[in-house]
């Protein structure tokens, strides 16, 4: 990533005057907009938690993408310029947007974003279709934002480990395998590896839970959560999510609405929906997704979930500010 640009490094985003004068027509940067949401982080400071020089493709049309000179913080979208969208997407982050710095600010001395300037970036949140307003942010934009990236490219693993986001150890344990297995794939030496499933079974799902943030729930056996699956137009049910059955965490927020990442429509969740505290995508369910460091909130279906008491011990990190 460069001098000043590695994972664990601290930066400083630059004043949104400076910033401004960067963008484009469009109030982007190589096709990456700087969203309104993003002006409040303005003059503070934070660590890098990972390069973004590739990321999943939202719309489904490829694999991976390549996005160079761009980091993530730990800083997320609140969706206050799109509508109430509660997708808490991490932002990315241009390095012409940072600088910089040795560590964290002595004092929380953060000056106020002039309200004119800030303005000025809301004309490029929607524009108006035949079928209604469609949004703009930086997840409806990764595709022009950023190029194809063959999953079987050898180079990005190297980046992966190059840039701090991955240790040698993380990818040989696991990400080894599956890259070699799809570089065989594609040698035409193994047969494609179909996606996990589920049956398709049916059942009559549990009574509503009605959660509220602060509440603890249970993540069902595979077994409870498998019969909801059928027919489901929800929330997808993600294998890495697997993982968490039998776990207890702490419901983050309500989901209602979010904004389709393919079209930039906003979408209604009819399924009460939920986001647990911490639990974000690893990347590590498809060799397609290997290592993408987005880390996007999973939605949870309250049918996949039951009430449970307060786990001993540390909880799962809160949402940022």
């Amino acid at each position: 990533m460069g001098k000043g640009f590695h994972t664990g490094d601290w930066v400083e985003v630059r004043p949104l005057s400076d910033i401004l004068g960067g963008l484009d027509a469009e109030g982007a940067l190589d096709g990456l907009p700087f969203m309104p949401e993003m002006a409040r982080y303005c003059g503070r400071r934070f660590r890098i938690v990972a390069s973004a020089h590739k990321t999943c493709d939202p719309t489904g049309a490829s694999h991976m993408r390549r996005m160079p000179d761009t980091v993530l913080l730990e800083t997320r979208c609140d969706g206050s310029s799109h509508d109430g969208c509660q997708a808490r997407c991490r932002f990315y982050w241009k390095r012409a947007w940072l600088k910089p710095v040795d560590g964290p600010a002595l004092a929380e001395d953060i000056p106020a974003v002039p309200a004119e300037e800030a303005q000025k970036l809301h004309a490029f949140t929607r524009y108006q279709t035949e079928e209604g307003v469609r949004y703009r942010c930086q997840a409806t934009e990764i595709v022009r934002a950023s190029t194809r990236l063959a999953p079987w490219h050898p180079g990005q693993y190297l980046s992966d480990i190059r840039s701090g986001n991955i240790t040698f150890t993380h990818f040989v344990r696991y990400g080894l395998g599956k890259v070699a297995k799809g570089m065989l794939t594609r040698l035409g030496r193994l047969a494609r590896a179909q996606p996990p499933c589920f049956p398709t079974a049916s059942a009559d799902p549990p009574a509503p839970l009605n959660l509220r943030p602060g509440e603890f729930v249970k993540v069902r056996s595979a077994a409870e959560i498998t019969p909801t699956l059928a027919g489901n137009r929800g929330p997808t049910f993600e294998p890495e999510m697997l993982h968490q059955c039998g776990r207890s965490h702490r419901v983050l927020a309500r989901v209602n609405r979010i904004i389709d990442e393919r079209n930039g429509k906003m979408l209604k969740l009819r399924n009460d929906c939920v986001v647990l505290d911490g639990i974000t995508c690893n990347g590590l369910s498809y060799k397609e997704r290997l290592f993408c460091p987005r880390a996007s909130y999973y939605f949870w279906r309250e049918a996949w979930l039951e009430r449970a008491s307060e786990p001993p011990g540390p909880t799962a990190p809160t949402d940022p500010a």
